[in-house]
């Protein structure tokens, strides 16, 4: 089996016709989602934009000038507001990562090809470049300001939820508003998430910051500057092994902390276990981005793909990238390997993570069919 999916790289400067046309193509999945999820059930239209004016008055504008794009239509604002949303789980690992004096965020984004919109998107809807990969068609899972800022999320692992903000409206808020690590967090420590998620800034100073922002409203900073999908001040989620979260918090602590040429850590997110497959259980890479914060640019990278950006020169492009290759085994005959992602969640509890492993070599060419029966052994 193997995955894909088409990256656009797209630049408006103010929200116009190419907002529109992707709202257009995106807006009816979106809207059965909200609607199934109890959207209509939310908050109204006035106390999504009074929540906007309250914790991020510059962004007005902005959800005016969407909404209008959007037709005016109430349900579409409310959604573009993102104040008070349905709840919506993710993976990722990401990790602000020192060399030269520097800091390059790195994030690896886990969730199913049919859950993101595939878009590198450039703006400057307040005044301020900023460029990066867009959630709920203007939010951000990740991007970079042209003050060097940048930062990721990476979901918290807990299904509490509070009154806030869907936390990628909250990302696009911190890059259209800051230059610093500091103001950041001074902006996070105030504005409200309306789930638990996890952050990694940098800038182009070179500080860096790992900060968990906790349902309904406050943050608590971590260190080292790493973040997966649990928070240290809760207990492990219940997919914790399935998405190997404390093996991946392990392998980026090693990373920040070893010594090691940049690219040879780069590899290491297209590697188990920073690197996932399991396309068909939802919990796959979809792309691992690259921001350098001191020249303003990004990479985007896939096993046999990369993108190149910068915000001083951005390129509008398209990329149908092979996010898997399809396992084979001994004889070269293509396999289904990552299909048996289901399969191996019924062995018994104490084999989970040999199966988990086995499901790792498979992915690889490593077929081992004994090994895959005795994984059922009680």
């Amino acid at each position: 089996m193997t995955a894909d999916m088409t990256f656009t790289a797209v630049a408006e400067a103010r929200p116009g016709p190419k907002w529109c046309a992707r709202w257009t193509l995106s807006w009816p999945a979106y809207r059965a989602w909200f609607e199934a999820r109890g959207g209509r059930e939310g908050p109204d239209r006035a106390e999504c934009v009074a929540a906007l004016a309250r914790y991020m008055p510059e962004l007005v504008p902005v959800h005016r000038r969407l909404a209008m794009l959007a037709g005016g239509d109430d349900l579409a604002a409310r959604f573009l507001s993102t104040w008070c949303p349905p709840p919506y789980l993710g993976g990722c690992s990401v990790a602000a990562i020192p060399s030269d004096g520097a800091a390059t965020l790195v994030r690896n984004y886990d969730l199913s090809p049919d859950l993101n919109e595939g878009l590198l998107l450039r703006t400057e809807w307040t005044g301020t470049p900023v460029m990066g990969m867009t959630e709920f068609l203007w939010g951000l899972s990740d991007g970079i300001n042209a003050h060097g800022l940048s930062v990721a999320l990476a979901f918290g692992g807990t299904h509490a939820t509070g009154r806030g903000f869907g936390i990628c409206t909250i990302l696009r808020y911190v890059l259209e508003t800051c230059r610093s690590v500091a103001e950041a967090r001074a902006v996070l420590a105030r504005v409200p998430s309306h789930m638990d998620y996890n952050l990694v800034l940098a800038d182009a100073a070179g500080e860096t910051a790992s900060v968990e922002m906790h349902a309904g409203g406050g943050c608590t900073a971590r260190a080292p500057s790493i973040a997966t999908n649990h928070q240290l001040s809760a207990p492990l989620p219940d997919k914790a092994s399935f998405t190997r979260t404390v093996e991946r918090r392990a392998c980026l602590s090693r990373l920040v902390s070893g010594a090691g040429p940049l690219e040879d850590k780069l590899g290491a997110f297209l590697a188990p276990p920073l690197y996932q497959t399991d396309f068909a259980g939802g919990f796959g890479t979809l792309f691992t981005a690259v921001y350098a914060p001191r020249e303003a640019r990004m990479r985007l990278l896939w096993p046999d793909a990369e993108m190149c950006q910068n915000l001083s020169d951005f390129k509008e492009t398209t990329r149908h990238v092979q996010l898997a290759p399809a396992p084979r085994d001994a004889s070269g005959a293509e396999t289904s390997a990552p299909g048996f992602a289901e399969l191996l969640r019924h062995v018994p509890p104490r084999n989970r993570p040999a199966a988990r492993n086995w499901l790792d070599r498979a992915e690889r060419g490593q077929i081992d069919w004994v090994a895959f029966g005795m994984l059922f052994a009680a």
